[in-house]
C-alpha cells in the first residue's frame, strides 16, 4: 500500500497536473471542411467540426482528431506529415499551404478555419485530388541527369560556385502548391506549370548535364514557360520558399539567349 509521501502516489499527481496544465491550453476550433464523394453526391458541401486542440498544434493534428475521434469517412493524404513529403498540400483559408507546417494559432483560430481541396485539378474525394496530370508534366521535362559518353569511374565533380547556380530549386518536395496556385493552369490544364519548370530549371542549369536543350525545346511549346503571366502566386504559395518566378524568368531568359 502506498503512503502519502510515496513515489508513486507523486507520479500520479504529476501525471495528473501535466493533464490539467495540457487541458487548460486547449481552445475550441472550427474546422470548416470541404467534403466531397462521388458516391454520393455530384456536388461538395462545407461541414463543420467542432474540436478542442492545442493552438500550437498544426491543421493536420486537427485532421487527425476529425478522422480518429468524429468522423472515420474524411479522406485526405499525408505521409511524412514533417513537410518533407508533400503529401498535404491543401488551401487552408484561401492559400495553398501544407497542413503538417500550418500552426492552428497562426490562422486566426478565433473564426472558422477553411481546408479544402487545391485547385486545377479533379477531386476524386475530400482533400485528395487527382495528381496524374502534375506528375505527368514533371516526367515530361526529364527531370533526371542527361550525359553524352561512357558511364564515369568515378563520381562527376563540381564547384561550389556550379552548385549555388541551381541550389535554389533543388528544394522542390513535389507538392503542388506553387502549380495549383496559379491563374494559368486553373485555366487550362495543358500547362506544363511552375513545379515542372523549376524541376526543368534544376537540370538546365547544372553545369554537369547534357540536356538542357532538349529541355528547353521541351519548354518553348504552347503550354511551356511563356504561358507564365508572372503573377508571383507561385512564390507565394512555395512552402519550401523557392523563388519560383525568378527561375521561370531565368528559363525564359535561357531560351532567348541560349545560355545557361
Amino acid at each position: 500500500m502506498s503512503t502519502p509521501n510515496s513515489p508513486t502516489l507523486d507520479k500520479h499527481s504529476s501525471a495528473l497536473d501535466a493533464a490539467e496544465n495540457t487541458a487548460s491550453h486547449l481552445i475550441t476550433v472550427t474546422l470548416r471542411v470541404r467534403r466531397f464523394n462521388p458516391e454520393v453526391s455530384a456536388e461538395a458541401e462545407w461541414v463543420d467540426y467542432r474540436l478542442p486542440i492545442d493552438p500550437k498544434e498544426r491543421v493536420l493534428d486537427a485532421l487527425h482528431k476529425i478522422k480518429w475521434e468524429i468522423d472515420g469517412t474524411l479522406t485526405f493524404r499525408r505521409s511524412c506529415a514533417h513537410g518533407v513529403c508533400g503529401s498535404d498540400a491543401v488551401r487552408i483559408n484561401g492559400r495553398n499551404r501544407l497542413a503538417c507546417k500550418t500552426l492552428i494559432k497562426d490562422i486566426n483560430p478565433e473564426k472558422p478555419i477553411t481546408v479544402e481541396p487545391i485547385k486545377g485539378l479533379t477531386v476524386l474525394k475530400d482533400l485528395v485530388v487527382d495528381m496524374d496530370p502534375f506528375f505527368q508534366a514533371y516526367r515530361d521535362v526529364m527531370p533526371f541527369l542527361i550525359t553524352k559518353g561512357n558511364e564515369p569511374t568515378r563520381e562527376r565533380l563540381q564547384s561550389a560556385e556550379d552548385r549555388e547556380r541551381f541550389d535554389d530549386t533543388t528544394k522542390c518536395i513535389l507538392c503542388a502548391a506553387c502549380t495549383s496556385s496559379c491563374p494559368v493552369f486553373w485555366n487550362d490544364g495543358q500547362y506544363f506549370g511552375p513545379a515542372a519548370i523549376v524541376n526543368a530549371h534544376r537540370f538546365i542549369f547544372d553545369s554537369r548535364d547534357e540536356g538542357g536543350e532538349q529541355r528547353l525545346e521541351i519548354l518553348n511549346d504552347k503550354d511551356g514557360v511563356w504561358r507564365c503571366r508572372t503573377t508571383f502566386n507561385c512564390t507565394d504559395a512555395c512552402p519550401r520558399g523557392i523563388e519560383v518566378t525568378k527561375a521561370i524568368q531565368e528559363v525564359k531568359r535561357a531560351l532567348i539567349t541560349r545560355r545557361f
